[in-house]
């Protein structure tokens, strides 16, 4: 079984990317940007990804990692994160992939703090959704639009 964009064909939902700070800017820098843009853009297609601005190892840090995010400064991390959620909105996206867990948690929360009504989703939920084996407990957070979305029944399969 072979990742596929077709699923998101004739729905035409965007989505944009949050570059991690330890893999993107501080260790394999622009390569491993374009390597999860690739394989993005394989899962939702091409023509449904849209680019922050600026990205790859300039792009700017969400506000979440290196303890912040659990340092109980939350207002101070919020309004360091403003930059962040003022770039996804550009995007006009309405789904930010992350790759760790703190770029979620943290960028989840600038949506919501910030009204931006954005989702963030992790990369492996969508790659599993383009496999169509996206189950129905693993769609809570997504929005209406991808919770039906080639759902896999385990039952079904028996």
């Amino acid at each position: 079984m072979k990742p596929s964009s077709d699923w998101n064909k004739d729905l035409g939902i965007k989505f944009t990317m949050q570059d991690p700070c330890q893999i993107v800017r501080k260790s394999f820098g622009d390569p491993i940007a374009e390597d999860l843009r690739y394989a993005l853009k394989a899962v939702v297609g091409e023509e449904n990804f849209i680019d922050m601005q600026p990205n790859k190892s300039n792009n700017y840090c969400c506000g979440g990692g290196g303890g912040f995010l659990q340092s109980g400064m939350k207002e101070h991390r919020l309004t360091y994160g403003k930059i962040k959620d003022d770039q996804i909105q550009a995007t006009g996206a309405p789904y930010v992939v992350a790759g760790c867990h703190n770029c979620h948690a943290q960028i989840h929360e600038l949506s919501e703090h910030y009204g931006g009504h954005y989702k963030v989703i992790h990369f492996w939920t969508i790659l599993a959704l383009s496999l169509g084996v996206l189950g129905p407990n693993e769609r809570e957070y997504l929005g209406d639009d991808l919770k039906e979305v080639d759902v896999f029944h385990p039952e079904s399969a028996l």
